[in-house]
């Protein structure tokens, strides 16, 4: 891991609490909204399968998909949980934003494929990624907006809102 990113595993480290409840929170819906830069520097946004295993978070996605050429090209990337339908949002909002990282090792991607069914575990893109940062948000109270930030190396900064 560069000293911008870290893995899943270390996130949950520090911040089990947080890290359990994003977990579950993205763990209400199959499909997700990826945020990735396209070659002019434009957001493009996607829908996306993601995985928390082996302590990493990964991102699979079709072979020469749009999104998996802005990630090669760039990997800074940003994805934020389905709100679901209506305003059920149990849980709250969560975003990770980091880099992705490519897979090209064929035991790792073995391991993925043999923990997810892929349906062509021989054409797909692999990425493991690398946090830069996690955001969970909700109301308290009826009351209170609350954002919670985590970055690595710090700890989660919590701010109140009305």
């Amino acid at each position: 891991m560069t000293s911008n990113g870290t893995s899943w595993a270390s996130f949950t480290a520090a911040e089990p609490d947080l890290a359990k409840t994003v977990e579950d929170r993205f763990a209400q819906h199959t499909h997700h909204v990826l945020a990735t830069l396209r070659k002019d520097g434009s957001p493009r946004t996607s829908g996306l399968e993601v995985r928390f295993l082996d302590g990493e978070f990964w991102l699979g996605m079709m072979p020469d998909s749009l999104k998996a050429r802005d990630l090669v090209r760039d990997p800074r990337f940003a994805i934020q949980a389905n709100p679901g339908e209506g305003q059920t949002m149990g849980g709250g909002d969560a975003r990770i934003s980091g880099r992705a990282l490519l897979v090209e090792d064929a035991a790792t991607i073995a391991r993925y494929t043999e923990q997810v069914e892929v349906p062509d575990p021989g054409a797909f893109h692999l990425f493991r990624t690398e946090l830069t940062e996690v955001t969970r948000t909700y109301v308290e109270d009826d009351r209170y907006l609350v954002v919670q930030v985590w970055k690595p190396g710090g700890p989660v900064r919590t701010m109140k809102r009305t």
